[in-house]
Formats: C-alpha cells, sequence, structure tokens
C-alpha cells in the first residue's frame, strides 16, 4: 500500500510540473494588450502595429489587443492595475487615465499601482493661432495674453490638451479661458471658424490647416524645433521652462515581478527600436521614442504632479469621486 502511494504522489508530482511554466519560458501563451478606448483610434492603431512587431521578432510568439473602453480610459487602465501576476495581461499606457483621471476621481487605481514597462511613442503638441486671432507669432501671443486673456481650445474638460495649456500659462506667468470641446475636431473647426483665438493641437492635425493658412503655429511643447514645423519656436527657447507631449507604453500589474517583467521590458526596448516599427508609426504620425522602465516612470510621476497641480487650481481635484 506504501509503495502504491508514493508512485501516485510521484505521479501527480510529474503532472504538475509538467503543467507548469517556468518565467524562462515565458511566453508560452499569447499575450493579452488591454487597450482602455475603442478599436481604430490612435492608440489602438499604435498597439497593433505593435503587436505585430512582437510576433515578427519573437518568433513563435504572440500578442493580442484587447479593446476595453469606458470611463475615459479608466476601465481598462484599472483591469490592467488588478490583473494577475503572471504577466500574460499588460496593458496600454496613455496619459489621461493613468496621470490625469486619478485626480479627478472615480478610478481604483494611482500612478504607483503599476510596474513601468517602457513607452514606445508620443503625441507632439503645439499652440496654434486660430483665423482673426490678435497675435500671429510666440511674442505676439504673450504680450496679448498678458493683458488679455485669450482663449483656448482643447479637446476636453481635465483632458491631456486643457492641462497642457493651463501648465504653460502658470509657467508663461499669464492668464488664458479654457474652452472644452467634445473632441479635437470640434476644436479644430472652431478655430478655422474663428470662434477661439488658439488651440492646442497635434502637429499632424496642424500641418495641413497650417499650409492652408488657416492657423498660425505659435510654439512647440518641445525642448527642440520639430522637423514638420522648422521655423516654430520652443517655450524652451523663448525663456520658459515647459516641456509636455502626451505618450503611448506599457505598463503591467504591480504583481508581475522578475523575468518575466524584465522580458517584456526588453521586449518594449526592441519592437521601439526596430526600423520597420518605427516607419509604421512615423507613416501614421506618431513620434517614436524609446525610454526604459524607469524614465517612464520619472515621465507619468512629473505629469501627475503637474496635472494635479492644474486640477487644482481649476477646482477640478477629485470632483468625480
Amino acid at each position: 500500500m506504501k509503495k502504491s502511494l508514493l508512485t501516485l504522489s510521484v505521479a501527480v508530482a510529474a503532472v504538475m510540473a509538467a503543467g507548469t511554466v517556468s518565467a524562462a519560458d515565458f511566453p508560452a501563451r499569447p499575450i493579452q494588450v488591454v487597450v482602455p478606448y475603442s478599436a481604430g483610434g490612435s492608440t489602438d492603431l499604435s498597439l497593433r502595429v505593435f503587436a505585430d512587431t512582437f510576433e515578427k521578432n519573437f518568433e513563435g510568439k504572440q500578442m493580442v489587443i484587447r479593446n476595453q473602453p469606458g470611463g475615459g480610459g479608466g476601465i481598462g487602465t484599472s483591469a490592467v492595475a488588478h490583473g494577475r501576476p503572471d504577466g500574460y495581461t499588460i496593458g496600454a499606457a496613455a496619459q489621461g487615465p493613468i496621470a490625469i483621471k486619478p485626480h479627478i476621481g472615480g478610478t481604483d487605481y494611482g500612478v504607483e499601482d503599476f510596474n513601468y514597462v517602457g513607452l514606445f511613442a508620443r503625441s507632439l503638441q503645439l499652440l496654434v493661432a486660430c483665423k482673426d486671432a490678435p497675435f500671429n507669432d510666440y511674442d505676439s501671443f504673450i504680450e496679448y495674453a498678458k493683458a488679455n486673456k485669450p482663449q483656448v481650445g482643447n479637446s476636453g474638460a481635465g483632458g491631456a490638451n486643457q492641462i497642457s495649456a493651463e501648465a504653460f500659462a502658470e509657467a508663461a506667468g499669464i492668464k488664458i479661458e479654457s474652452i472644452p470641446f467634445e473632441g479635437s475636431s470640434k476644436a479644430r473647426t472652431a478655430c478655422i471658424g474663428g470662434h477661439i483665438h488658439a488651440m492646442v493641437a497635434s502637429p499632424a492635425e496642424a500641418k495641413a490647416a497650417a499650409d492652408s493658412g488657416q492657423m498660425v503655429p505659435i510654439f512647440v511643447m518641445e525642448d527642440k524645433r520639430i522637423d514638420l514645423f522648422p521655423d516654430t519656436p520652443t517655450a524652451v527657447e523663448k525663456g520658459v521652462d515647459f516641456t509636455w507631449s502626451s505618450w503611448k507604453g506599457i505598463v503591467a500589474p504591480k504583481t508581475v515581478q522578475g523575468e518575466t517583467l524584465e522580458y517584456l521590458r526588453a521586449a518594449v526596448q526592441k519592437i521601439a527600436t526596430d526600423p520597420a516599427f518605427i516607419k509604421k508609426m512615423t507613416d501614421m504620425g506618431e513620434f517614436v521614442t524609446y525610454e526604459d522602465a524607469a524614465t517612464f516612470e520619472a515621465r507619468v510621476k512629473k505629469d501627475s504632479e503637474v496635472s494635479k497641480k492644474v486640477l487644482e487650481d481649476l477646482g477640478m481635484l477629485g470632483m468625480n469621486k
């Protein structure tokens, strides 16, 4: 009887061992990336290029996209924060849901509830003057804003565009009146129609309108000028220490550790530096930038601090709690 029990125990142990996947074997099944927005948007499209590049660089490995929209990106982002510790559920990290939304309220997570895997792209921003605006360059904009309160459109209250405009105004020592719209396309229509003085826009949004004279670029929110607008200054070169951009990265649940986490971080670096990936993303209007986990986390925490201060000044801190 003892021999039979011993034999059975050995057999059970062997079966259990066979069904266990070590960190060195990761991933043994598809990695799922939660995109907290609907299919078809810039974040979704970028992550599909990311997943395709992953599969081409890691032969035999799979990555699938799971769209989980709702709550301004908060629902899908929450699913990642509370995901299993096995590394098979990671998330598309976006600025709004992670760095801004927790300060407004209605989330069950904060910036500290993720492992930062890496950043792979940024969405640049610039301020443009609209039709019939009483300024047409950086200096005249600042001069006007010191005596008046220009109306600056953005793509939604409490969103990244409003935060960036308000944060710049504080850094430059001016006052603005933020005008939120339901999306960037409506803000752009109002700008071209001369219903607001200025707006925050992406380079892709501004390029065609600028070329046709419907908008005038005022400044780029980078530390250096960009190729698309070589004649447009930065706030930094004008003496205002201010930069801002939205970003796209990868985060994992805080519980993902060890070799699994290191594998994911190495994968992001390999993908973000892949020439084919860079070309595809650039053709889509994305600005490919790789940042490792520590640099990415520092960026997120800085943006979170800036957002908190701006939202507090606007009386929006904790408004959805």
